[in-house]
């Protein structure tokens, strides 16, 4: 962007906006133009950004209380927003929205199941219900996978078995069927993945097992799918059970081979991360005790540790 445009767009915007009042100013990720100022010291300031940022603080300073514009902004990193746009008299009001929970993914799915030609009696509850963390987009993408996969087999409308396929496909990706694999590693993954299942069958707080497969998708050799209960609040034993059913796949190899495998790389990844985090973050561990090394700030506090180099050697 050439020097001086941001700034003047901004001031054509604003002048628009009040010639043709009453109007919605509408700023969709504002974290490209909002993001703090000088936060990071190491690589150094951009100029344009700053003025045009400075430009758009200046303009909604200069609003009064009559001059029917409302302003509006999207981000998907408020953290990172200058302080100085969410003070009283601009971004005051700060509305957070969240992914939407199992009752509003029942009635994103009734909004975008309405052109589709579908078998009576489609139970929305239990689409809602297999598609936790879906966004409203996923949704939308389920409903025209389904439909997809409906018209390539040939069936009139769209029934049940064709969502379970598109949540499948979009979660774990296309199959792989002529993938060649051999005996003894098709033996694994399935030993694997049946380790995964016994493991979450048997823990009391474990996550719900849907589905087991051993059919390639992606870059997985096997998948198991979870329903997991959509909890605002997680204790440590419910975190626990989630970790041991993580690793029955690599426990069920060692006790039916006697030998470990790399085909648990994701499982260690999830624990080791769930580990981490709950020792680090939430202040679950015994030995460090009640305290939290999470920077909301996203700073990382700079190049200091909160913790001395003996704590960090706990295990």
């Amino acid at each position: 962007m050439f020097v001086g445009v941001g700034a003047s767009r901004v001031r054509d915007l604003f002048k628009q906006a009040k010639e043709k009042s009453p109007s919605i100013i509408f700023i969709d990720e504002i974290d490209a133009i909002g993001r703090a100022r000088g936060k990071n010291a190491m690589s150094g300031s951009n100029d344009e950004r700053e003025n045009t940022l400075n430009q758009l603080l200046t303009e909604m300073d200069g609003f009064g209380t009559n001059t029917n514009v409302i302003v509006m902004a999207a981000t998907n990193r408020a953290d990172i927003l200058d302080k100085a746009l969410m003070r009283a008299g601009r971004f005051d009001r700060q509305i957070f929205v969240d992914l939407p929970d199992v009752r509003e993914r029942k009635e994103i799915f009734e909004v975008h199941l309405r052109p589709l030609k579908k078998e009576q009696g489609l139970d929305t509850d239990f689409l809602s219900k297999q598609t936790p963390g879906f966004s409203g987009a996923d949704i939308a993408n389920v409903c025209n996978e389904a439909a997809l996969i409906a018209a390539r087999n040939g069936k009139k409308a769209v029934d049940k078995q064709d969502f379970l396929d598109a949540v499948d496909r979009i979660i774990g990706g296309l199959e792989k069927k002529n993938k060649i694999i051999t005996p003894s590693e098709k033996q694994a993954v399935a030993y694997h993945e049946a380790g995964h299942a016994t493991i979450s069958w048997m823990l009391e707080h474990a996550a719900p097992l849907v589905k087991v497969t051993i059919v390639p998708r992606g870059r997985s050799l096997g998948a198991a799918w979870y329903l997991p209960e959509e909890r605002l609040i997680v204790r440590p034993e419910q975190m626990l059970d989630e970790m041991c059913a993580a690793l029955g796949g690599r426990a069920a190899e060692k006790v039916i081979f006697n030998k470990i495998s790399t085909g648990a790389l994701s499982d260690l990844e999830k624990v080791t991360k769930q580990a981490r985090a709950m020792v680090t973050i939430y202040g679950l561990s015994d030995k460090v005790g009640n305290l939290t090394y999470y920077d909301s700030s996203q700073s990382e506090y700079g190049f200091t540790k909160p913790y001395s180099e003996k704590n960090s050697r706990i295990n």
